[in-house]
């Protein structure tokens, strides 16, 4: 594994993170998410399943683990794991987020599975919830996708609470979605306290499909933010699983580069990212432990120029980009 700053904070982290979106709970819009977890959707094998994919990360090096109060029991599978495991506090980083309540009560065909909102209320309601379960183990404390709609950049209270987290050692993030996300990410450097942004990281989408956010967040990674990069195969666009016929011409294209540079669809999309000089850690989603082998092989793909002008072609607009991901199915 090889490991990085995140930005000034001076935390070192794995180049290639753990995302637990898909591990908390039941349903989620990655694609093929129902055979990842065998269907069972049991909470204590899906404890016990979260647990084995948990322990292959460590084995593997990954060092930094990124969960959110909306991701089902997540956060209170992590802990276990940490806890059952006797992982030391100081051996990895631990980030979470609030801003989004999970609604889906273990059910597949919820008709919401996430509510947002940004208020004070729920920020000081969701980090009890999350200090009740990590303690001090979390160390970044995100906002989860902040928008410029739902007003949580312009909130004083939010952002004055927040700035008393900060002054008792906690490391402030947000994280981004939607075709807005650079004007978010510029309008979060704007946020400044005694001259220094309040910010310390932001975690953005960004992949080979959506790329907009780029100025934004090597603009923010100059300011000395750490950055995260999550949704890097797209939710499993950029995998073997779609096969959609729309995507077949790109399929194609990224399948000859892959096997050009001997490796897979998935590593060969978490290696587009990681040839980025700005980023300090992208997320693994995975929902499985061969999933996350197979993610892992990122690390030694050769991404070249050849395979990053080759792989220009494949990027969409940022409204077709994010329209696509509105229809994504919850299964």
């Amino acid at each position: 594994m090889k490991y990085r700053l995140l930005g000034q904070t001076g935390q070192r982290v794995s180049a290639i993170g753990m995302g637990l979106a898909a591990l908390g709970r039941p349903a989620y819009i990655n694609l093929g998410h129902a055979e990842d977890l065998l269907q069972d959707y049991n909470p204590e094998r899906m404890r016990q399943h979260a647990a084995d994919v948990l322990d292959q990360a460590w084995e593997q090096g990954i060092r930094y683990f990124d969960a959110a109060r909306s991701y089902g029991r997540a956060e209170e599978f992590l802990a276990n794991w940490l806890e059952d495991r006797a992982i030391p506090t100081d051996a990895a980083m631990i980030g979470s987020k609030w801003g989004y309540t999970y609604t889906a009560d273990w059910q597949i065909d919820a008709r919401f599975h996430e509510v947002k909102e940004h208020s004070l209320e729920n920020l000081e309601a969701q980090w009890r919830e999350s200090v009740a379960l990590l303690g001090n183990r979390l160390r970044l404390y995100q906002i989860h996708s902040a928008t410029l709609e739902s007003g949580v950049l312009e909130n004083a209270d939010v952002l004055r609470r927040l700035e008393e987290l900060k002054q008792q050692g906690l490391l402030l993030g947000l994280s981004v979605s939607g075709p807005r996300q650079a004007e978010v990410i510029q309008r979060a450097l704007q946020i400044r306290r005694n001259g220094v942004c309040l910010f310390d990281t932001v975690q953005a989408t960004w992949n080979l499909l959506e790329t907009s956010a780029t100025n934004a967040l090597q603009e923010a990674h100059a300011a000395g933010l750490g950055i995260i990069i999550k949704e890097a195969l797209a939710n499993g666009r950029l995998t073997q699983r779609n096969q959609q016929v729309r995507f077949a011409e790109s399929r194609g294209l990224l399948q000859r580069e892959a096997d050009r540079l001997g490796t897979t669809l998935d590593a060969l999309a978490l290696a587009a990212v990681l040839a980025q000089p700005w980023v300090d850690v992208v997320l693994s989603g995975a929902a499985g432990v061969a999933q996350l082998q197979s993610n892992l092989r990122a690390l030694d793909v050769a991404f070249d120029d050849r395979a990053a002008e080759t792989l220009h072609s494949l990027r969409e607009t940022p409204e077709e980009y994010w329209l696509s991901r509105s229809q994504l199915q919850w299964n």
